[in-house]
């Protein structure tokens, strides 16, 4: 396909699609398409809750134009899909916003298309789960009359110094010439350059071990942090020993939520599970990972006066700093376990929406903390808006005495009672 008559459509205008649609606008012609109506209203309102973009990088977008009416993508010759792929309750890959994307794509596709997935998978998925439906919903066939590559996304959610343009992009096609053609149209847009994979297995894989090679290092870290606060050791101070070698790899225990981190490494499980291979150390880091909000519950509880009722305040509620998003928080877990133990739990975070907070979780959250009312104080998000406040701001909510858990390394280590 020649890129100069390119009209790209955006499957999911998320986190990842959005910044995607965007920077594909200043370059061809763009339509993003997502199924949440409400979505596309704040958008078409130049308003972005996630916050990945500002109002003036909206309006200075260029052909671009988004919807939620099917019949406006049918004349797209190039779709990317960037969907959500979730775990589900028993922690095994929900693959249904993939296949409704795929589905919603086979209906409109026509001879010579290109569907590109971002959206993370286990290996094997793009060929043995999605290109199938393309099949059967368009009546054409692969790699004769439409064509697959596959790109995974690297986007950092709120991270306003490594953006889309500056992350190197892999990049992989069902065939040579696909593959020419993904990188050439990334290229258009990727200012640190590509990666040309093998094959999309090998792009798929590539992307699936990113996150979980990261989660096993921080549950290493984790599991240290345990084994330092029973001999009474700091964990930081001995973090900041062993990083004065130059190849310490350098991590800092805490929670581990997110849509990735926390969920990818069940994705590349899955399939080992699929072809008669059980893995152990990652299950193992994830099930230590996936315990630490009912540790840090249990370290804060034990340490306060005996008394039947306790008021905590929680610090934060998504899953990373200066970010709006709460998807797979852990947070939720420290929540939950102290309810469970009899606390009374206020949570305060000036980055969450309180209506999401109560769709999502049923949560109920406080429009600022009170000053001297509660027993305990956990830091559980590093925001700036928390740093800038100073520990003696924070230790003003708490009643005398109270207990003070920083889980962020916010503050020094004289100044709070308790970290991991």
């Amino acid at each position: 396909m020649n890129i100069s008559k390119v009209k790209v459509c955006v499957i999911g205008i998320g986190y990842v699609g959005l910044p995607l649609a965007v920077e594909f606008s200043k370059k061809i012609a763009v339509i993003g398409f997502d199924i949440n109506t409400k979505r596309i209203e704040e958008l078409n309102r130049d308003e972005d809750h996630t916050n990945e973009l500002t109002s003036s990088e909206l309006k200075s977008a260029g052909s671009i134009s988004f919807t939620s009416i099917e019949s406006d993508i049918s004349d797209c010759n190039c779709y990317i899909v960037t969907v959500p792929t979730p775990i589900d309750a028993n922690k095994k890959p929900d693959l249904m916003p993939l296949i409704k994307a795929s589905e919603l794509v086979g209906r409109n596709l026509d001879s010579g298309d290109t569907i590109i997935y971002e959206s993370t998978v286990f290996p094997g998925a793009t060929e043995e789960v999605c290109i199938p439906i393309l099949e059967q919903n368009s009546n054409l066939h692969f790699n004769q009359d439409f064509f697959v590559g596959y790109s995974p996304e690297r986007i950092n959610p709120g991270d306003k110094e490594h953006r889309l343009p500056d992350i190197k992009k892999v990049v992989s096609g069902s065939n040579l010439d696909v593959l020419n053609f993904v990188d050439s149209l990334y290229k258009l847009i990727i200012v640190a350059g590509t990666h040309r994979a093998e094959s999309i297995k090998v792009a798929e894989s590539a992307k699936v071990i990113e996150n979980t090679q990261r989660d096993l290092n921080i549950a290493l870290i984790n599991e240290l942090s345990i084994i330092f606060d029973h001999l009474k050791i700091d964990t930081e101070s001995v973090l900041k020993a062993a990083e004065t070698k130059w190849n310490f790899l350098s991590f800092r225990p805490g929670l581990v939520g997110g849509h990735c981190i926390g969920v990818d490494p069940y994705y590349l499980t899955h399939k080992a599970q699929e072809i008669g291979y059980e893995p152990e150390i990652i299950l193992a880091g994830r099930s230590l990972n996936d315990s630490m909000g009912k540790l840090v519950a249990s370290k804060i509880f034990k340490e306060m006066d005996k008394k039947q009722s306790k008021h905590i305040l929680i610090m934060g509620l998504t899953f990373k700093e200066n970010c709006p998003d709460i998807r797979n928080t852990k947070i939720v877990d420290i929540y939950t376990e102290l309810k469970k133990l009899g606390s009374k739990v206020s949570i305060f975070d000036p980055w969450v929406d309180k209506e999401i907070a109560m769709k999502e979780y049923g949560i109920t959250m406080i429009d600022y903390p009170e000053e001297k009312k509660y027993d305990g104080i956990i830091m559980a998000v590093g925001h700036n808006e928390f740093k800038e406040m100073g520990v003696d701001k924070v230790r003003s909510f708490g009643l005398d005495p109270h207990i003070l858990l920083d889980l962020k390394y916010i503050f020094d280590l004289s100044d709070v009672d308790l970290r991991l």
